[in-house]
């Protein structure tokens, strides 16, 4: 089907003659199709890659990626469950933590809050909020002086700074001869962290886990122990394990099902972009069929005085079918390597387009990502390669299946 002799007629159909301008220019029109789509889904599905990895490392900056808690919430024995778990494979690091919700109030401002009671000394074998700091230290964080982080969303809502004066109200409650009153504690702001996620931002403060102790009253017990793993992403799996050698003694979960809803979401948006965008690569792969149905009428003569000479009618279809797929090769070619190009230069090519027209795409007090993130996954290129060379090649079946149906003897009956 595939002779040199076919291969030779169908990339000389590429060519233009002057009396087929049009279809040359519709056959140009069809490969820029295909290029744009292909271009416009790579650098899409790579600036959305890039988002996911931003949120991702930013997330999981301050959440453990796996945890042990004890089967009631409470952690007794945690030294003795550091010990189990310092043999175990694929762990990095451990530290315990207690957390709590509370109410905060600085002057008439009041917030509810997530207090997580830390050990500096141990945080950073677990998250990256020692990094984030951007006002004290988390060795500020003293056992007995009540010293207490903020989120810098949240220390913005109450208007305090360092040095400044909290109360923290525990849901724990006092009887007292006046009645039952709440649990009240006087901290003062030592440090001011700022992760990027309003989440954290705004809902979050960080104390010393002594002090978190003492404040819910925890009697020697912890919440957990926040795990550092080798490969976040292998996740799931690594804690089936871990559950698996704790027994029935501890509990164990990861950071995929504390945060499946919102990764979900993600991938269902990005599936879901990658579904229209795949649309515009379909039709402009189509245009195809009207290239080469209009090919095949003003070719009908050349049919017939090939079909004459011997030429079967598949090898007509061959014809055709080399015509459409060069077409749609060469578009998704150029729209590959152009996808590649946008994605991998995706941030400077927005910061000059911003400079030139004196504008922000991203501004930073508005959007905690200010920088437009693009991850080139090579498989996904592979995908939309393949799949714009696949819709290419299918739409030339019908064209060629049409040509190769010419009659020669209708055709040069009046020639």
């Amino acid at each position: 089907m595939f002779k040199p002799l076919i291969f030779y007629i169908g990339l000389r159909y590429t060519r233009a003659k002057r009396r087929t301008q049009f279809i040359s220019f519709i056959t140009l029109t069809s490969v820029l199709g295909i290029a744009l789509g292909v271009t416009a889904l790579i650098t899409v599905l790579s600036v959305m890659n890039g988002f996911e990895a931003e949120l991702r490392e930013r997330i999981l900056g301050m959440t453990a990626h796996a945890t042990v808690t004890g089967k009631y919430g409470e952690l007794y024995d945690w030294p003795e469950a550091e010990n189990r778990l310092k043999n175990f494979p694929h762990i990095e690091g451990t530290a315990p933590f207690i957390t709590g919700q509370v109410m905060i109030n600085a002057e008439r401002r009041v917030s509810g809050t997530l207090v997580n009671g830390i050990s500096p000394e141990y945080e950073s074998r677990v998250s990256e909020v020692g990094a984030k700091m951007i006002a004290g230290h988390l060795s500020d964080l003293v056992p007995g002086q009540y010293g207490i982080v903020l989120g810098a969303e949240l220390a913005g809502y109450l208007g305090v700074v360092l040095g400044d004066k909290v109360t923290v109200i525990s849901p724990q409650i006092n009887s007292t001869p006046a009645g039952v009153i709440p649990r009240m504690r006087r901290f003062t702001v030592v440090g001011v962290f700022q992760v990027g996620m309003y989440e954290y931002d705004r809902n979050m403060a960080l104390i010393h886990i002594d002090d978190a102790a003492k404040l819910f009253r925890m009697d020697g017990a912890v919440s957990g122990l926040r795990i550092k793993l080798d490969d976040l992403f292998n996740a799931p799996k690594i804690t089936r394990e871990l559950a698996t050698a704790l027994y029935d003694d501890y509990r164990v979960s990861d950071w995929t099902q504390a945060h499946s809803n919102f990764f979900k979401a993600i991938r269902t948006e990005k599936t879901v972009m990658f579904i229209i965008l795949l649309l515009i690569v379909a039709v402009a792969a189509f245009n195809i069929v009207s290239t080469l149905v209009m090919v095949v009428t003003d070719k009908r003569g050349d049919i017939a005085i090939l079909k004459t000479q011997g030429l079967t009618s598949v090898s007509v279809m061959g014809i055709f079918i080399v015509l459409g797929t060069v077409i749609g090769v060469v578009g998704t070619v150029i729209g590959t390597v152009g996808g590649i190009l946008l994605a991998l230069n995706a941030d400077a090519i927005v910061k000059r387009i911003e400079e030139f027209f004196h504008v922000n795409f991203m501004p930073a007090d508005v959007y905690y990502i200010s920088q437009l993130p693009s991850k080139l996954v090579w498989s996904d290129v592979y995908t939309i390669a393949g799949m714009a060379f696949v819709l290419s090649l299918l739409a030339t079946i019908y064209p060629a299946w049409q040509a190769a149906k010419v009659n020669p003897a209708e055709v040069l009956r009046y020639e």
